[in-house]
C-alpha cells in the first residue's frame, strides 16, 4: 500500500478550512498533516512538516499566498492547489506553478477534478525509472486537451517552447499547449535528458541528430524529425557538456 499524500491547509478562515476537510473526506489517499491560519505559520509548517500538497488561500492578512510561495525554496515546494473566492487571480496562480485553482465555496465535483489532476502529477513524480540518475524528476505531464486530460510520458517529448503564460510541448508529432511556466519545468525535468538551448526552448537530448555551428558562437540543432532549433551562444557551454561538443 502506497503512503498517503500529506496535505497542509492554509486559510485564515476556520470555516474555509472545515470545508476543505469535508471535501477531502472523499479522498482516502490524502492525509491532512496540519492547518495554518496565515502565511507566517504556513512557512514554519512547510519547513517542519514537509507536506506533499498545499491547499493555499490567496488573500490573507499580512503575507498573501503568492508571497508565501516566493518565500519557499523551489526544491522544498510542495504541489499547490489554490483555493480562493476571487476568480481574477487564476492566471497568476498557474504562472506561480499551481496545479489547479478551486473557487470558494467549494463545489465537490470541481474539487474532485482538481484532485484527479494532482494525483496524476503525484504518480508521475513517484513513478519508478530504470535510470537511477532520473529519480525525483518528472516522468509524466498531464495536459488538458478540450474536455480531457492527456498524460504524456516525458520520454515522448521532442522539445518544448515557452509561449507567454503557456508552453508548447511537441511530442509524437503533436503540439500541446500547456499552462505551465518553462522555469518550473526546468526545475522538475531531468537535466541529463532535457537541455535548455535557448532562453525559451528545452529539447530532449535523445531527439538531437545534428549540431551545425553558425557565426558568433551560435549554432543550429537538428532533431531526428527534421525540426531545426537555434542554440544560442548563452547556452552553448551547457550543450557542450551534455552533448560532448568540441
Amino acid at each position: 500500500m502506497s503512503a498517503a499524500i500529506r496535505a497542509l491547509l492554509v486559510d485564515d478562515e476556520v470555516l474555509a478550512r472545515l470545508a476543505l476537510r469535508q471535501a477531502l473526506a472523499a479522498h482516502a489517499d490524502v492525509a491532512i498533516v496540519g492547518e495554518c491560519g496565515n502565511a507566517v505559520e504556513a512557512l514554519q509548517a512547510v519547513k517542519a512538516l514537509a507536506p506533499d500538497l498545499l491547499f493555499l488561500d490567496i488573500r490573507m492578512p499580512g503575507m498573501d499566498g503568492f508571497k508565501l510561495l516566493h518565500q519557499l525554496r523551489p526544491q522544498a515546494l510542495p504541489m499547490v492547489v489554490f483555493t480562493t473566492a476571487y476568480g481574477q487571480h487564476a492566471l497568476r496562480a498557474f504562472d506561480a506553478g499551481a496545479l489547479d485553482y478551486v473557487l470558494k465555496p467549494i463545489d465537490q465535483a470541481r474539487f474532485d477534478q482538481a484532485m484527479d489532476r494532482m494525483r496524476r502529477h503525484w504518480h508521475g513524480l513517484q513513478a519508478p525509472v530504470a535510470n537511477p540518475a532520473s529519480v525525483g524528476h518528472l516522468q509524466r505531464i498531464s495536459v488538458r486537451v478540450g474536455e480531457h486530460i492527456r498524460v504524456i510520458a516525458v520520454d515522448a517529448i521532442d522539445w518544448i517552447r515557452a509561449d507567454g503564460n503557456y508552453v508548447q510541448i511537441h511530442a509524437d508529432g503533436t503540439r500541446y499547449l500547456h499552462r505551465e511556466a518553462l522555469s518550473h519545468l526546468l526545475d522538475v525535468l531531468d537535466p541529463a535528458r532535457f537541455l535548455r538551448i535557448h532562453r525559451g526552448v528545452i529539447v530532449n537530448v535523445e531527439r538531437i541528430r545534428e549540431v551545425h555551428p553558425l557565426f558568433n558562437g551560435n549554432a543550429e540543432i537538428v532533431l531526428r524529425d527534421g525540426t531545426r532549433l537555434d542554440l544560442s551562444r548563452r547556452f552553448r557551454a551547457g550543450a557542450r557538456a551534455v552533448l560532448g561538443l568540441p
